[in-house]
C-alpha cells in the first residue's frame, strides 16, 4: 500500500507541473494573438495599397505587349501586301499561296480590315491566274511534229509539275457558290472563267496546229496514191484526232481551275472547236476531190466511208457527248461521202455501157480500157466490201440500173442482205462489160479482128475474176456471174475459130467437081487464106497475157485445121493433079501445125511473129510417101 500511495503522490505532482506549464503556454499564445491582431491592423492598409500598384503594373505590361503585337501585325501585313502585289515567284509559290490562304481565313472570320484583305486576296488570286495562263501558253507553243507519221506531243512535264499544285490551290479560292459573302468571290470567279476559256482556246489552237499539216498531207496524197490506201489514211488521221481529243480531255480534267461538270463541258467544247472545224474543212476538200473525178476516186470514197463509219461511236463519245454538243461533223461528212458512193454505182455502169458505143474508127484487138477498169473495179471491191454493200443496200437492189428503163424503188432493202445485193451489182457489172464487148466486136468492119478482140477481152475478164484472181473477187461473184463469164468465153472462143479458121476448112470440103483444077484451086485457096491468117496473127496477138490459155487455144486450133488438111491430102494422093505439087501444096500438115502453134507463141521469133518456113525447106512425110518429093 505504501508503494502505491507513493506512486499516486508522484503522479499528482507531475500533473500539477503539467497544468502549470499549460497555463503558461495559454498565456503566451494569448499574448501572441493580441500582437498579431495589432500587426494585422498595422499592415492591412499597406497591403491594400500594394495590390492596387501590382494590378496597375500588370495592366501597363499588357498594354505594352498589345502595342508591340499591333506594331508587329502592321509590319507583317505590309510585308504580305508587298509580297502579294509583287506576284508569285517560280521558287516561292508555296509561300505565296500560304499568305493568300491566311488572308482568306481572316476575311472569312470577318476581321476589322476584311474588306482590304479581300481586295488583296483578289489581287493575289489574279496574279496566280496570270501565272497559270502563262504556263499553259508555254506548254501550247512551239514547232508541231513533222515526219510521215503523226506523233502526239504531251504537255511538258516540267510545266505540269508547276501547274498541278497551282491548280490545286486555285480550286480552293472563294467563289460565289462556296463563299457567297466573300467580297472577292465574284471577281475571282470571273478571272477563273476567262483563264479557263483561254486554256481551251490555246490548247485547241495548238492541237489543230499539230494535226493540220497531216490533214493537208492526207488530201494531197489522196490524188496520187491508191484510193483504198488513201481512204485508210483518212481514217487513221481521224483516229489520231480522236486520240488527241481524248488526251486533251484527260489533261483538262487535271488542269481545269473550275472543275464542275458544266465548266468542263464548256471548256472542252471550246477546245475541240478548232479540231471540228479542221475535220470539216479537210473532209470538204476530200469530198470536192471525189466529186471532181468520181470514176477515179470511187474507192477513195468507199474506203474513207468504211474507215470513218467504224469511228462513229467513238466520235459520239469523244466529240459530242463530253462537250454536250448536238453537232456531229462526222455524221454530216459521212452523209456527203455516202452520197458520192451512191452516185458512183450507176455512173460506173453507165460508163461501161457508153464505152460499148465506141468512139469511131478501129478498136484493135487488145484489151479495151473499160475491160481493164472493170476488172480493177471488181478486184478492189473486197477491200471495201462492207462499205460497198452497205451503200448498195441503201441505194436499193437494182436501183443502180438507172437509165435502163428499170423501175426504181420497187425492191425493199429488207428483202435482201448485203451479200446478196453486192452479188447482184457485180453480176450487172460483169454483164454490162460483156455486152459492151459484144457490141464493139460486132461493129468491127473486119469480123476476124472483132472475134480476136472479143476473145482477148472475155478471156481476160474470166481469168482475172475466176481462174486466177489476184484478190478475193470470187467471194463477191454469184454463180450466175461465173456462169456468164464461162459461157461467153466459150462463145467468144467459138466465134474466134469460126471467123479465123472456118474459111480454111471450107476450102477443104469435097465438091461435085473433083477435077484437077478444082483440087489445085482448093490448095491454092487454102494456103492463101492461111497466109492471111498468119498475117492477121502477126498484127493481132491472141491471149498475150495468158500462156495457159494460148496453149489451149493453139491445141484446139491445130485439132480443128490439121486433121482436115491431112484428110484432104490423103484423099487426093496419087491423083497427080499437078506435075509440080509443091507449087500448090506449099506446106505439109506438120509445118502447118507448127505455123498455127506459132500464132500463139509456139514458134515466135525475135519479133514475136509466127515464123513461116521457106518452101525449099519443107519436108512432108505424106507427100514423100506418095512419091511427091522435091
Amino acid at each position: 500500500m505504501d508503494d502505491e500511495t507513493a506512486e499516486i503522490e508522484l503522479l499528482e505532482q507531475n500533473l500539477n507541473k503539467t497544468r502549470q506549464i499549460s497555463q503558461r503556454m495559454t498565456s503566451i499564445l494569448s499574448s501572441f494573438d493580441t500582437r498579431l491582431v495589432k500587426l494585422e491592423k498595422s499592415i492591412l492598409p499597406l497591403y491594400n495599397s500594394t495590390q492596387v500598384l501590382t494590378r496597375r503594373s500588370n495592366n501597363i505590361e499588357s498594354a505594352l505587349q498589345k502595342i508591340d503585337e499591333i506594331a508587329s501585325y502592321h509590319e507583317g501585313v505590309a510585308a504580305e501586301e508587298a509580297l502579294i502585289l509583287r506576284g508569285p515567284q517560280p521558287n516561292q509559290l508555296s509561300a505565296y499561296t500560304e499568305v493568300l490562304e491566311r488572308m482568306n481565313v481572316s476575311v472569312a472570320f470577318n476581321s476589322t480590315d476584311s474588306r482590304d484583305k479581300a481586295r488583296l486576296v483578289e489581287s493575289g488570286a489574279k496574279k496566280l491566274i496570270q501565272l497559270y495562263t502563262k504556263l499553259v501558253a508555254e506548254g501550247s507553243s512551239g514547232v508541231p511534229p513533222g515526219g510521215a507519221e503523226f506523233t502526239s506531243v504531251p504537255f511538258p512535264a516540267s510545266l505540269l509539275a508547276t501547274l498541278q499544285p497551282l491548280v490545286t490551290f486555285l480550286r480552293t479560292l472563294p467563289l460565289p457558290a462556296t463563299h457567297p459573302s466573300h467580297p472577292a468571290a465574284p471577281g475571282i470567279q470571273s478571272a477563273l472563267k476567262d483563264a479557263q476559256k483561254g486554256y481551251g482556246d490555246m490548247r485547241g489552237a495548238w492541237v489543230r496546229k499539230c494535226l493540220e499539216t497531216f490533214g493537208k498531207r492526207v488530201v494531197d496524197r489522196a490524188e496520187t496514191i491508191d484510193g483504198v490506201a488513201a481512204g485508210h489514211e483518212v481514217g487513221k488521221w481521224t483516229e489520231n484526232m480522236l486520240t488527241v481529243a481524248d488526251e486533251e480531255y484527260n489533261l483538262l480534267l487535271e488542269l481545269a481551275p473550275l472543275s464542275s461538270p458544266a465548266a468542263i463541258s464548256t471548256t472542252y467544247a471550246t477546245l475541240i472547236s478548232p479540231l471540228t472545224n479542221l475535220f470539216t474543212s479537210t473532209l470538204g476538200s476530200l469530198g470536192s476531190l471525189i466529186k471532181r473525178n468520181l470514176n477515179k476516186n470511187t474507192f477513195l470514197a468507199l474506203s474513207a466511208y468504211s474507215s470513218l463509219t467504224s469511228m462513229q461511236l467513238r466520235w459520239n463519245e469523244v466529240m459530242s457527248r463530253r462537250a454536250d454538243r448536238r453537232e456531229n461533223e462526222l455524221k454530216e461528212g459521212l452523209h456527203s461521202i455516202r452520197a458520192s458512193c451512191l452516185r458512183s454505182f450507176p455512173e460506173f455502169l453507165a460508163d461501161i455501157r457508153l464505152a460499148g458505143l465506141g468512139k469511131g474508127g478501129e478498136i484493135g484487138t487488145g484489151l479495151a480500157d473499160f475491160t481493164i477498169s472493170s476488172v480493177q473495179y471488181l478486184e478492189r471491191i473486197p477491200a471495201v466490201q462492207d462499205a460497198a454493200a452497205s451503200a448498195l443496200l441503201t441505194l436499193g437492189d437494182g436501183n443502180w440500173k438507172m437509165g435502163e428503163g428499170t423501175q426504181i424503188g420497187k425492191s425493199k432493202t429488207t428483202e435482201v442482205d448485203e451479200q446478196t445485193v453486192l452479188e447482184h451489182f457485180t453480176y450487172d457489172v460483169v454483164n454490162a462489160t460483156v455486152q459492151s464487148l459484144l457490141t464493139l466486136s460486132r461493129t468491127n468492119k473486119r469480123p476476124a479482128f472483132g472475134a480476136i478482140f472479143l476473145l482477148n477481152n472475155v478471156s481476160y475478164l474470166r481469168t482475172a475474176l475466176i481462174v486466177r484472181p489476184r484478190t478475193d473477187v470470187p467471194s463477191i461473184l454469184s454463180r450466175p456471174s461465173q456462169e456468164l463469164l464461162n459461157s461467153n468465153f466459150r462463145t467468144a472462143k467459138a466465134g474466134y475459130f469460126d471467123a479465123n479458121f472456118s474459111p480454111l476448112l471450107q476450102t477443104l470440103i469435097d465438091e461435085k467437081d473433083k477435077g484437077k483444077s478444082a483440087v489445085k484451086e482448093k490448095f491454092t485457096r487454102f494456103f492463101d487464106l492461111l497466109d492471111e491468117v498468119t498475117e492477121r496473127h502477126v498484127v493481132a496477138r491472141v491471149l498475150t497475157d495468158d500462156p495457159d490459155g494460148r496453149a489451149t487455144v493453139a491445141e484446139e486450133a491445130v485439132k480443128l485445121v490439121v486433121p482436115s488438111l491431112q484428110r484432104f491430102i490423103q484423099r487426093n494422093l496419087g491423083k497427080e493433079f499437078s506435075k509440080n505439087p509443091q507449087k500448090y501444096i506449099k506446106m505439109p500438115p506438120e509445118e502447118v501445125e507448127a505455123l498455127i502453134k506459132g500464132f500463139y507463141g509456139g514458134g515466135v521469133g525475135s519479133s514475136g511473129a509466127p515464123s513461116v518456113p521457106p518452101p525449099e525447106k519443107i519436108s512432108t512425110t505424106l507427100l514423100q510417101q506418095a512419091g511427091w518429093g522435091w
